[in-house]
């Protein structure tokens, strides 16, 4: 897979297909990567959408086993992660675009809609991660054992106390909703949103239902969608759907 520098930051990215551009956010938390897309019982825009898209995806900064690495940037938490996305997009010239995303990929859409509004033409948020009050510590939890260890075997660089207040900042600050954006936000957002959810500890159905209820464009797909066999292939009759309604001609 092609590799692209930027400053501190080497990104692992992959294409397929032609039309017009879209972002493809992996799933899997902060061990998101390529690969990890269509997995348990999912699908992968690299191979569902390239017959209408160009389809762009990149692994997440220091997944384990990914090949995006750079500086872990405690004070910025998100905004790492979209600054990643724009800055390959810049890369290969894209400027709008429509955006896929699970899991994390949710609260990274949200972000991304937050700082490029002119950019994201329209989003799909497949099974989105949110906050679950009756487990506030989840996502700490999640990574601080699944994640944290094995990046910091090698990384000599980043230490306990920077891991904490990494994940502090990422779930804690604020604890509550989508982490990235306010719901007065979604309530504003004119973008259209299709919600694809789930209901398992990392994915709320409540707060993915929550946000297609806020935004004032937004769909849901079927649930649930990822079982039993054949839903997702219903799901994905949606979806395109969705994405021919909304994507426009490419330039």
């Amino acid at each position: 897979m092609p590799i692209f520098e930027n400053g501190p930051v080497t990104i692992r990215y992959e294409e397929a297909g032609a039309g017009f551009p879209m972002l493809a956010i992996p799933g899997g938390g902060l061990n998101g990567r390529i690969e990890s897309m269509g997995h348990a019982g999912s699908f992968d825009p690299l191979v569902e959408f390239a017959n209408t898209h160009r389809v762009v995806s990149l692994d997440t900064r220091n997944a384990n086993g990914g090949a995006t690495t750079g500086p872990l940037e405690v004070d910025k938490a998100w905004d790492a992660f979209t600054d990643d996305q724009l800055a390959l997009l810049d890369h290969l010239g894209i400027d709008r675009f429509v955006v896929t995303g699970f899991c994390i990929g949710g609260p990274m859409i949200w972000n991304l809609i937050r700082r490029a509004p002119d950019r994201v033409v329209a989003a799909v948020l497949a099974h989105p991660s949110g906050f679950r009050p009756e487990m506030p510590d989840l996502f700490y939890r999640n990574n601080i054992g699944g994640w944290a260890p094995k990046f910091m075997e090698s990384r000599p660089d980043v230490t306990q106390d920077m891991i904490e207040r990494f994940l502090h900042n990422m779930y804690a600050d604020p604890a509550d909703f989508v982490f990235t954006v306010t719901r007065d936000f979604v309530r504003a957002c004119q973008i259209p949103i299709l919600i694809m959810p789930d209901d398992v500890g990392a994915h709320p159905y409540a707060v993915a239902m929550e946000t297609a209820r806020l935004a004032p464009n937004a769909q849901t797909s079927l649930y649930p969608w990822r079982e039993p066999a054949g839903h997702v292939e219903l799901a994905l009759r949606h979806v395109r759907t969705f994405l021919k309604a909304h994507t426009p001609a490419a330039g």
